[in-house]
Protein backbone atom coordinates (compact mmCIF):
# COMPACT_ATOMS: atom_id res chain seq x y z
CA UNK A 1 0.00 0.00 0.00
CA UNK A 2 1.49 2.94 -1.25
CA UNK A 3 0.68 5.76 1.70
CA UNK A 4 2.82 8.60 0.48
CA UNK A 5 0.31 8.17 -3.11
CA UNK A 6 -2.93 8.35 -0.64
CA UNK A 7 -1.68 11.66 1.28
CA UNK A 8 -0.79 13.53 -2.37
CA UNK A 9 -3.97 12.82 -3.46
CA UNK A 10 -6.34 13.65 -0.46
CA UNK A 11 -6.19 17.19 -1.11
CA UNK A 12 -7.27 17.11 -4.93
CA UNK A 13 -10.04 14.59 -4.01
CA UNK A 14 -11.65 16.62 -1.13
CA UNK A 15 -11.55 19.55 -3.36
CA UNK A 16 -13.53 17.96 -6.15
CA UNK A 17 -16.39 16.65 -3.73
CA UNK A 18 -16.71 20.33 -2.46
CA UNK A 19 -16.82 21.47 -6.15
CA UNK A 20 -19.38 19.46 -6.86
CA UNK A 21 -21.45 21.00 -3.82
CA UNK A 22 -20.60 19.05 -0.76
CA UNK A 23 -20.25 20.93 2.30
CA UNK A 24 -16.50 20.91 3.62
CA UNK A 25 -17.33 18.44 6.77
CA UNK A 26 -19.05 16.14 5.06
CA UNK A 27 -16.54 15.79 1.82
CA UNK A 28 -13.93 15.70 4.25
CA UNK A 29 -15.85 12.67 6.32
CA UNK A 30 -16.93 10.84 3.08
CA UNK A 31 -12.76 11.17 1.50
CA UNK A 32 -11.52 9.43 5.03
CA UNK A 33 -13.90 6.65 4.08
CA UNK A 34 -12.93 6.35 1.14
CA UNK A 35 -9.07 6.38 2.11
CA UNK A 36 -10.01 3.54 4.70
CA UNK A 37 -11.22 1.51 1.60
CA UNK A 38 -8.36 2.12 -0.77
CA UNK A 39 -5.82 0.41 2.25
CA UNK A 40 -8.55 -2.25 2.66
CA UNK A 41 -9.53 -3.11 -0.89
CA UNK A 42 -5.89 -1.66 -3.44
CA UNK A 43 -3.06 -3.70 -2.11
CA UNK A 44 -5.17 -6.76 -3.51
CA UNK A 45 -6.96 -5.24 -6.53
CA UNK A 46 -4.68 -1.96 -7.49
CA UNK A 47 -6.88 0.66 -9.60
CA UNK A 48 -5.71 2.06 -13.23
CA UNK A 49 -6.41 5.52 -11.92
CA UNK A 50 -5.76 5.84 -8.54
CA UNK A 51 -7.18 9.08 -8.10
CA UNK A 52 -10.65 8.68 -10.11
CA UNK A 53 -10.94 5.43 -8.18
CA UNK A 54 -10.83 7.73 -4.76
CA UNK A 55 -12.92 10.16 -6.63
CA UNK A 56 -15.70 7.76 -7.02
CA UNK A 57 -15.67 6.00 -4.05
CA UNK A 58 -15.71 9.42 -1.62
CA UNK A 59 -19.11 10.59 -3.95
CA UNK A 60 -20.97 7.43 -3.32
CA UNK A 61 -20.12 7.90 0.07
CA UNK A 62 -20.80 11.53 0.42
CA UNK A 63 -23.92 10.16 -1.10
CA UNK A 64 -24.94 7.42 1.57
CA UNK A 65 -24.23 10.04 4.13
CA UNK A 66 -26.60 12.51 2.86
CA UNK A 67 -29.30 10.01 1.87
CA UNK A 68 -29.56 8.83 5.33
CA UNK A 69 -29.44 12.51 6.96
CA UNK A 70 -32.82 13.62 7.64
CA UNK A 71 -31.92 17.01 8.35
CA UNK A 72 -30.38 17.44 5.11
CA UNK A 73 -32.95 16.23 2.59
CA UNK A 74 -33.03 19.49 1.11
CA UNK A 75 -29.71 19.00 -0.10
CA UNK A 76 -30.52 16.00 -2.06
CA UNK A 77 -32.09 18.14 -5.23
CA UNK A 78 -28.39 18.91 -5.66
CA UNK A 79 -26.60 16.39 -5.28
CA UNK A 80 -28.97 12.84 -5.59
CA UNK A 81 -27.63 12.25 -9.32
CA UNK A 82 -23.80 10.61 -9.06
CA UNK A 83 -21.77 12.80 -12.41
CA UNK A 84 -21.16 10.05 -15.11
CA UNK A 85 -18.25 8.17 -15.68
CA UNK A 86 -15.14 9.90 -16.89
CA UNK A 87 -11.78 11.10 -16.21
CA UNK A 88 -11.76 13.51 -12.84
CA UNK A 89 -11.28 17.53 -13.30
CA UNK A 90 -7.65 18.54 -13.72
CA UNK A 91 -8.04 21.15 -11.09
CA UNK A 92 -5.91 21.47 -7.91
CA UNK A 93 -7.85 23.05 -5.09
CA UNK A 94 -4.96 22.24 -2.83
CA UNK A 95 -4.29 25.82 -1.72
CA UNK A 96 -7.87 26.55 -1.33
CA UNK A 97 -7.87 24.03 1.00
CA UNK A 98 -5.30 25.45 2.69
CA UNK A 99 -6.87 28.80 3.01
CA UNK A 100 -9.56 26.87 4.11
CA UNK A 101 -7.98 25.19 6.83
CA UNK A 102 -6.29 27.85 8.15
CA UNK A 103 -9.47 30.48 8.39
CA UNK A 104 -8.99 32.91 11.11
CA UNK A 105 -11.89 31.73 12.85
CA UNK A 106 -10.10 28.66 14.04
CA UNK A 107 -7.46 28.84 16.55
CA UNK A 108 -4.21 27.88 15.75
CA UNK A 109 -4.15 24.41 16.90
CA UNK A 110 -7.43 23.46 15.66
CA UNK A 111 -5.26 25.05 12.05
CA UNK A 112 -3.15 23.27 12.63
CA UNK A 113 -5.36 19.85 12.96
CA UNK A 114 -7.42 20.26 10.31
CA UNK A 115 -4.49 20.79 7.81
CA UNK A 116 -3.05 17.56 8.65
CA UNK A 117 -6.18 16.38 7.97
CA UNK A 118 -7.32 17.44 5.07
CA UNK A 119 -4.48 18.50 3.21
CA UNK A 120 -1.70 16.20 5.07
CA UNK A 121 -3.92 12.88 4.74
CA UNK A 122 -3.06 12.19 8.33
CA UNK A 123 -5.74 9.97 10.12
CA UNK A 124 -7.32 11.24 13.36
CA UNK A 125 -5.17 8.81 15.32
CA UNK A 126 -1.71 9.57 13.56
CA UNK A 127 -2.30 13.38 14.71
CA UNK A 128 -3.60 12.41 18.22
CA UNK A 129 -0.45 10.13 18.25
CA UNK A 130 1.83 13.63 17.23
CA UNK A 131 0.42 15.40 19.81
CA UNK A 132 0.28 13.14 22.42
CA UNK A 133 -3.63 13.53 23.11
CA UNK A 134 -6.41 10.57 23.16
CA UNK A 135 -7.92 10.14 19.77
CA UNK A 136 -11.33 11.40 21.29
CA UNK A 137 -9.68 14.17 21.82
CA UNK A 138 -8.24 14.87 18.71
CA UNK A 139 -11.48 13.60 16.83
CA UNK A 140 -13.11 16.37 19.00
CA UNK A 141 -10.95 19.39 17.97
CA UNK A 142 -10.60 18.60 14.00
CA UNK A 143 -14.74 17.61 13.94
CA UNK A 144 -15.40 21.37 15.65
CA UNK A 145 -12.79 22.49 13.05
CA UNK A 146 -14.96 20.83 10.28
CA UNK A 147 -18.01 22.61 11.81
CA UNK A 148 -16.81 26.20 12.07
CA UNK A 149 -15.44 26.24 8.23
CA UNK A 150 -18.18 24.82 6.62
CA UNK A 151 -19.92 27.95 5.77
CA UNK A 152 -17.06 29.24 4.28
CA UNK A 153 -16.93 29.98 0.62
CA UNK A 154 -14.37 27.49 -1.37
CA UNK A 155 -14.04 29.92 -3.72
CA UNK A 156 -12.50 33.31 -1.24
CA UNK A 157 -9.20 34.62 -1.27
CA UNK A 158 -7.21 33.43 1.91
CA UNK A 159 -4.27 34.97 3.97
CA UNK A 160 -0.87 33.54 2.15
CA UNK A 161 0.73 34.53 5.98
CA UNK A 162 -1.78 32.88 8.22
CA UNK A 163 -0.87 29.26 5.72
CA UNK A 164 2.84 29.69 5.91
CA UNK A 165 2.19 30.55 9.95
CA UNK A 166 0.09 26.96 10.37
CA UNK A 167 3.00 25.25 8.71
CA UNK A 168 5.58 26.46 10.92
CA UNK A 169 3.80 25.68 13.82
CA UNK A 170 3.33 22.06 12.38
CA UNK A 171 7.39 21.52 11.45
CA UNK A 172 8.05 23.39 15.29
CA UNK A 173 6.00 20.03 16.63
CA UNK A 174 8.97 17.74 15.10
CA UNK A 175 8.14 14.02 15.55
CA UNK A 176 6.34 11.84 17.78
CA UNK A 177 4.06 9.23 17.02
CA UNK A 178 4.10 7.17 14.18
CA UNK A 179 4.46 10.77 11.87
CA UNK A 180 7.00 12.93 11.49
CA UNK A 181 5.25 15.85 11.51
CA UNK A 182 8.67 17.98 10.57
CA UNK A 183 9.10 15.57 7.74
CA UNK A 184 5.28 16.68 7.16
CA UNK A 185 5.42 20.16 7.50
CA UNK A 186 8.08 20.21 4.84
CA UNK A 187 6.10 17.93 1.89
CA UNK A 188 3.20 20.59 2.36
CA UNK A 189 5.47 23.68 2.38
CA UNK A 190 6.82 22.02 -0.73
CA UNK A 191 3.45 21.69 -2.07
CA UNK A 192 2.62 25.42 -1.22
CA UNK A 193 5.10 26.97 -2.84
CA UNK A 194 5.33 25.72 -5.99
CA UNK A 195 1.77 26.56 -5.94
CA UNK A 196 1.57 30.55 -5.56
CA UNK A 197 4.43 32.67 -6.58
CA UNK A 198 5.74 33.74 -3.42
CA UNK A 199 9.23 34.66 -1.65
CA UNK A 200 8.12 34.27 1.98
CA UNK A 201 6.83 30.11 0.81
CA UNK A 202 10.15 29.47 -0.71
CA UNK A 203 11.43 31.20 2.49
CA UNK A 204 9.64 28.53 5.08
CA UNK A 205 10.96 25.99 2.87
CA UNK A 206 14.05 26.81 3.16
CA UNK A 207 14.20 27.23 6.82
CA UNK A 208 12.64 24.36 7.68
CA UNK A 209 15.48 22.32 5.24
CA UNK A 210 18.33 24.06 6.96
CA UNK A 211 17.06 23.59 10.36
CA UNK A 212 16.66 19.78 9.71
CA UNK A 213 19.55 19.31 8.31
CA UNK A 214 20.58 19.66 11.46
CA UNK A 215 18.39 16.91 13.03
CA UNK A 216 20.70 13.91 13.43
CA UNK A 217 23.36 16.26 14.99
CA UNK A 218 21.33 17.59 17.62
CA UNK A 219 20.78 14.38 19.83
CA UNK A 220 23.21 12.05 21.36
CA UNK A 221 22.45 8.40 21.47
CA UNK A 222 21.32 8.19 25.06
CA UNK A 223 18.44 10.86 23.41
CA UNK A 224 20.33 14.24 25.67
CA UNK A 225 20.05 17.57 23.37
CA UNK A 226 23.57 18.33 21.84
CA UNK A 227 23.63 22.20 21.79
CA UNK A 228 24.51 23.93 18.00
CA UNK A 229 28.15 24.87 19.69
CA UNK A 230 28.48 21.22 20.07
CA UNK A 231 27.14 18.96 16.98
CA UNK A 232 29.02 17.44 15.12
CA UNK A 233 28.94 18.37 11.65
CA UNK A 234 29.67 15.55 9.95
CA UNK A 235 25.92 14.42 11.03
CA UNK A 236 24.47 16.98 9.02
CA UNK A 237 22.51 16.35 5.70
CA UNK A 238 24.96 18.72 3.28
CA UNK A 239 21.84 17.73 0.34
CA UNK A 240 19.09 19.86 2.22
CA UNK A 241 21.80 22.00 3.25
CA UNK A 242 22.51 22.85 -0.55
CA UNK A 243 18.96 22.81 -1.74
CA UNK A 244 18.01 24.90 1.11
CA UNK A 245 20.40 27.88 0.48
CA UNK A 246 19.80 27.77 -3.23
CA UNK A 247 15.95 27.99 -1.99
CA UNK A 248 16.95 31.30 -0.19
CA UNK A 249 19.17 32.75 -2.35
CA UNK A 250 16.41 32.38 -5.33
CA UNK A 251 14.06 34.10 -3.10
CA UNK A 252 16.40 37.30 -1.56
CA UNK A 253 17.41 38.07 -4.77
CA UNK A 254 13.47 38.75 -5.50
CA UNK A 255 14.05 41.53 -2.90
CA UNK A 256 10.83 41.05 -0.80
CA UNK A 257 11.90 40.60 2.21
CA UNK A 258 9.91 38.77 4.85
CA UNK A 259 10.75 36.94 8.37
CA UNK A 260 10.87 33.53 7.07
CA UNK A 261 13.54 34.66 4.83
CA UNK A 262 15.68 36.21 7.50
CA UNK A 263 15.33 33.29 9.60
CA UNK A 264 16.63 30.85 6.68
CA UNK A 265 19.72 33.43 6.22
CA UNK A 266 20.51 32.88 9.72
CA UNK A 267 19.74 29.28 9.27
CA UNK A 268 22.16 29.47 6.35
CA UNK A 269 25.05 30.98 7.99
CA UNK A 270 25.24 28.76 10.98
CA UNK A 271 24.85 25.14 8.16
CA UNK A 272 27.65 27.53 5.91
CA UNK A 273 30.62 27.81 9.13
CA UNK A 274 32.62 24.56 9.19
CA UNK A 275 32.92 24.75 12.69
CA UNK A 276 31.01 26.45 15.70
CA UNK A 277 34.37 29.45 16.00
CA UNK A 278 33.99 30.07 12.51
CA UNK A 279 30.52 31.03 12.90
CA UNK A 280 29.61 34.77 11.16
CA UNK A 281 27.93 36.18 14.05
CA UNK A 282 28.34 39.69 13.37
CA UNK A 283 26.86 38.95 10.11
CA UNK A 284 24.07 36.84 12.42
CA UNK A 285 23.35 40.25 14.70
CA UNK A 286 22.85 41.79 11.26
CA UNK A 287 20.11 39.72 10.21
CA UNK A 288 18.49 39.66 13.86
CA UNK A 289 18.34 43.46 13.85
CA UNK A 290 16.23 42.63 10.20
CA UNK A 291 14.51 40.38 11.83
CA UNK A 292 13.28 42.89 14.82
CA UNK A 293 12.33 45.16 12.66
CA UNK A 294 10.26 42.65 10.69
CA UNK A 295 8.57 41.14 13.75
CA UNK A 296 9.33 43.34 16.75
CA UNK A 297 9.23 39.80 18.61
CA UNK A 298 10.35 39.80 22.48
CA UNK A 299 11.82 35.99 21.56
CA UNK A 300 13.86 37.32 18.70
CA UNK A 301 15.30 40.10 20.49
CA UNK A 302 16.16 36.94 23.13
CA UNK A 303 17.98 35.48 20.66
CA UNK A 304 19.54 38.58 19.50
CA UNK A 305 21.04 38.73 22.79
CA UNK A 306 23.13 35.61 22.49
CA UNK A 307 24.00 36.37 19.47
CA UNK A 308 25.97 39.90 20.34
CA UNK A 309 27.16 38.02 23.36
CA UNK A 310 28.42 35.79 20.51
CA UNK A 311 29.50 38.85 18.52
CA UNK A 312 31.04 41.66 20.83
CA UNK A 313 31.01 39.18 24.17
CA UNK A 314 29.15 38.32 26.79
CA UNK A 315 29.01 41.45 28.72
CA UNK A 316 27.33 43.17 25.39
CA UNK A 317 25.15 39.91 25.23
CA UNK A 318 24.03 40.77 29.25
CA UNK A 319 23.52 44.61 28.39
CA UNK A 320 21.07 43.58 25.43
CA UNK A 321 19.28 40.36 27.78
CA UNK A 322 18.41 42.86 30.45
CA UNK A 323 16.57 45.23 28.10
CA UNK A 324 14.42 42.11 27.95
CA UNK A 325 10.93 40.47 30.04
CA UNK A 326 13.06 38.17 32.59
CA UNK A 327 9.37 36.46 32.41
CA UNK A 328 10.38 35.37 28.55
CA UNK A 329 10.62 31.58 28.33
CA UNK A 330 14.40 30.68 28.05
CA UNK A 331 15.40 33.96 29.34
CA UNK A 332 16.90 31.69 32.43
CA UNK A 333 18.87 29.58 30.42
CA UNK A 334 19.96 32.69 28.03
CA UNK A 335 21.35 34.64 31.24
CA UNK A 336 23.24 31.46 32.89
CA UNK A 337 24.97 30.99 28.92
CA UNK A 338 26.23 34.75 29.27
CA UNK A 339 27.34 34.30 32.96
CA UNK A 340 29.19 31.32 32.69
CA UNK A 341 31.01 32.85 29.11
CA UNK A 342 31.90 36.07 31.66
CA UNK A 343 33.27 34.37 33.88
CA UNK A 344 30.95 34.49 36.87
CA UNK A 345 30.43 30.56 37.52
CA UNK A 346 28.22 31.02 40.60
CA UNK A 347 25.71 32.87 39.31
CA UNK A 348 25.44 30.83 35.72
CA UNK A 349 25.21 27.40 37.99
CA UNK A 350 22.35 29.11 40.35
CA UNK A 351 20.72 30.41 36.91
CA UNK A 352 20.77 26.79 34.76
CA UNK A 353 19.38 25.07 37.97
CA UNK A 354 16.25 28.10 37.83
CA UNK A 355 16.01 27.88 33.88
CA UNK A 356 15.73 23.69 34.48
CA UNK A 357 13.09 24.39 36.84
CA UNK A 358 11.14 26.54 34.07
CA UNK A 359 11.99 24.09 31.17
CA UNK A 360 9.18 23.09 28.74
CA UNK A 361 9.89 19.49 28.11
CA UNK A 362 11.95 16.75 29.42
CA UNK A 363 15.11 17.03 27.48
CA UNK A 364 15.73 20.74 27.73
CA UNK A 365 15.16 19.87 31.49
CA UNK A 366 17.88 17.43 31.54
CA UNK A 367 20.61 19.27 29.37
CA UNK A 368 20.49 22.20 31.98
CA UNK A 369 20.45 20.23 35.20
CA UNK A 370 23.65 18.49 33.64
CA UNK A 371 25.45 22.36 32.92
CA UNK A 372 24.22 23.24 36.93
CA UNK A 373 26.06 20.16 38.10
CA UNK A 374 28.95 20.36 35.58
CA UNK A 375 29.27 24.15 37.23
CA UNK A 376 29.16 23.19 40.36
CA UNK A 377 31.09 20.09 40.29
CA UNK A 378 34.09 22.58 39.39
CA UNK A 379 33.52 24.96 42.01
CA UNK A 380 33.97 22.61 44.61
CA UNK A 381 37.30 21.32 43.00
Amino acid sequence: MNEALLRSLTPSVLGILVRRGADFAAAEDAVQDALVEAIRVWPADPPRDAKGWLVTVAWRKFLDQTRSDSARRRREDLVDEEPPPGPTPDVDDTLQLYFLCTHPSLTPSSAVALTLRAVGGLTTRQIAQAYLVPEATMAQRISRAKRTVSGVRFDQPGDVATVLRVLYLVFNEGYSGDVDLAAEAIRLTRQLAAAIDHPEAAGLLALMLLHHARRAGRTAPDGSLVPLAEQDRRRWDTASIAEGVGILQAALARDRLGEFQVQAAIAALHADAPTAEETDWVQIVEWYDELTRLTDSPVVRLNRAVAVGEADGPRAGLAALAELDDSLPRHTAVAAYLHERDGDLEAAARLYAEAAHKAPNLAERHYLTRQAARLNAGRGR
